[in-house]
């Protein structure tokens, strides 16, 4: 019975990883579309984000089962709970893809951001395809030193995504309503991507040390 336990244990670790696969492609294309128009690949991430719907549902059952089943105590029982817990933030994570790709798909063939915000957008970009790709290997190798790197780059977002708001506000702002609700929407968006990214970080963190830090990952 504890073969067959520790097998479904890997299950949900590996169900995790190709979760959070699927979760940098999308954001790797929704990034794309959003910055060059591009209506066909918008709506591939919208359509796929259904995939990421359906391996969340199929992990959370899987690890539900376990639960009712096995009675899993301390560690386990840490990674259970922990895995159900970031597959919810993988899954938004998808959700905030897939919600960059539809302002793109909206203001197609426009772009949703003006040229005066298209450096901060793509440095915003580029920050949460880092951040996706390092929770991947994050759950694959528990490497608590690319936890920290998560966090360093939920930093520079912060701090993009409050020059956005300053932008906004600014008596210089000269753009229409429209576009002002697009690049507040599109920088949130941005911004709660990473914030989910960290959450992964610090369930991992937890898994690894037994001690959780509310206020985010120490730094070593």
């Amino acid at each position: 019975m504890r073969k067959v336990f520790q097998e479904e244990l890997t299950h949900v670790g590996e169900e995790l990883v190709q979760i959070s696969r699927l979760v940098s492609e999308a954001m790797d294309k929704a990034t794309t579309s959003f910055e060059m128009a591009d209506v066909d690949l918008a709506q591939d991430v919208i359509a796929a984000d259904a995939r990421i719907d359906f391996l969340q549902n199929s992990l959370d059952e899987r690890a539900i089962d376990i639960l009712a089943l096995q009675g899993p105590v301390a560690s386990d029982l840490r990674m259970i709970v922990g895995s159900l817990r970031m597959s919810a933030s993988l899954e938004r994570m998808g959700d905030l893809a897939r919600h960059i790709a539809q302002l793109a798909r909206l203001r197609f063939p426009s772009t949703v951001i003006p040229a005066s915000m298209t450096e901060t957008f793509k440095q915003m970009a580029e920050l949460d395809k880092v951040i996706a790709d390092k929770v991947t290997v994050l759950l694959e190798t528990r490497d608590l030193e690319v936890a920290r790197d998560i966090l360093k780059a939920n930093s520079a977002i912060n701090d993009l995504h409050l020059s956005v708001f300053k932008a906004i506000a600014a008596p210089e702002w000269a753009e229409s309503p429209a576009t002002t609700v697009d690049v507040a929407l599109a920088s949130r968006y941005f911004e709660r991507f990473a914030d989910h990214g960290v959450s992964v970080a610090q369930k991992v963190t937890y898994l690894v040390t037994g001690a959780w830090q509310p206020n985010g990952i120490e730094h070593s």
